[in-house]
């Protein structure tokens, strides 16, 4: 199937890709373009990875204040140069994330930031919950580990589903603006005040 140039700009506009990216995707999927989508995402992955080991000290510090003034937040959010630093994807991103980080309440950024004596503390509370419901020796630990997950999915922020599209994790947003603009992209520090709370 030939690529047209309108399908090359359908792609764009859902992707965000450059265009002779765009154009290999579509020829790779025959002209189908979920799977040309597809492709993009996993060729977006495999630039991210790569870029993960850069450093990233520019950045900006974006902060997100809810309508009514009750809950705001601050986020540091790190890049590569001044330059991406600056750019409105860069900016909408960060705005996405303050914004989550006021909605969602996570406490950590990562799993790596979550302290060892809280996941085993976790880990102890599931087992003995999975020991009252009566549950097999031999299923515990796999409950145990599964209400981990939703445990880390819970307080840390790049596990957390993204709550304008539920499908996505914050993670994954930022690995699509990493695919997207060239950098790699952290989060290194967040701050959440609501009226009342400790």
């Amino acid at each position: 199937m030939a690529v047209t140039s309108e399908m090359i700009k359908g792609l764009r506009e859902r992707t965000g890709a450059g265009v002779l990216d765009c154009k290999r995707a579509l020829e790779q999927a025959e002209g189908d373009i979920e799977r040309a989508i597809a492709i993009l995402r996993q060729q977006g992955l495999a630039t991210a990875a790569k870029k993960a080991a850069r450093v990233a000290r520019e950045g900006i510090i974006e902060a997100y204040v809810h309508p009514g003034s009750k809950v705001a937040s601050l986020v540091e959010l790190n890049c590569e140069t001044d330059f991406v630093a600056r750019t409105p994807d860069f900016r909408a991103l960060a705005h996405d994330i303050a914004m989550q980080i006021a909605a969602a309440k996570p406490l950590y950024v990562s799993r790596d930031d979550v302290p060892a004596e809280v996941t085993e503390a976790q880990r102890g509370i599931y087992r003995a919950e999975a020991a009252v419901e009566g549950k097999p020796q031999a299923a515990v630990d796999d409950e145990v580990e599964r209400r981990l997950q939703a445990f880390y999915q819970e307080v840390v922020l790049l596990e957390q589903p993204f709550i304008k599209d539920q499908t996505v994790r914050v993670r994954d947003l930022i690995t699509q603006a990493i695919a997207k603009l060239g950098e790699n992209i952290v989060v290194r520090r967040f701050a959440r005040f609501a009226i009342g709370e400790e």
